[in-house]
């Protein structure tokens, strides 16, 4: 008896294995889109002459990426590898706004003072923490670059401080010249490389 129980289960086991190994996920028949008049009327007749109707990958119907949640469209988040965007925004979180200095400087421009207020507020609502990100134009050496973003990140990290956020909610961290922005070599890309981003984590 017991070599029957053994012999049966040796067979099951041999079974599953192969049913997994050569089972894998069904896949998925494509059907063509509708033509004949009905709902796939209207696909059809956005579709451009020459195709009569056949199957290609212009009929398809446009699907987001996997992580698409589904309220965002694409061209939103192109804009977000414009330039009008990077600077307005440069690397900060919704909510928030960089804030940049002047060439090998690490204190806050007095332009910038605004700015600074409403991060504060902003950040006084939410309960995260945010990490400022202190950036570099590309001029200077690596270490040099690094030590001055960290000087203008701890510098954004204590004005914050005083304007009422509290100092156990900000970490700071230094990129130096590692991420710019813009790449090309004029003045304008440089300022803008010149800047501490907010991050809330």
């Amino acid at each position: 008896m017991k070599k029957v129980i053994t012999k049966l289960l040796v067979i099951i086991a041999v079974i599953t294995a192969v049913a997994v190994i050569t089972g894998g996920c069904a896949k998925k028949p494509v059907i063509p889109p509708e033509s004949d008049g009905q709902a796939g009327s209207s696909a059809s007749s956005s579709q451009s002459s020459g195709t009569d109707g056949a199957y290609s990958e212009n009929n398809l119907a446009i699907e987001g990426t996997l992580d698409d949640s589904g309220s965002a469209d694409t061209a939103g988040a192109l804009d977000e590898q414009s330039d009008e965007y990077k600077q307005m925004h440069g690397r900060s979180s919704g909510g928030l706004a960089p804030v940049y200095f002047d060439f090998d400087q690490a204190l806050i421009r007095p332009d910038m003072a605004d700015r600074m207020i409403e991060n504060a507020e902003y950040l006084k609502q939410v309960p995260n923490t945010v990490i400022i990100e202190g950036n570099c134009d590309d001029r200077g050496t690596k270490e040099y670059n690094l030590a001055l973003g960290e000087k203008r990140a701890i510098n954004v990290r204590d004005y914050l401080v005083d304007l009422g956020v509290e100092a156990t909610r900000i970490r700071t961290v230094s990129y130096g010249e590692e991420r710019p922005l813009f790449y090309e070599q004029t003045d304008f890309a440089w300022g803008q490389n010149r800047r501490a981003d907010f991050v809330v984590e």
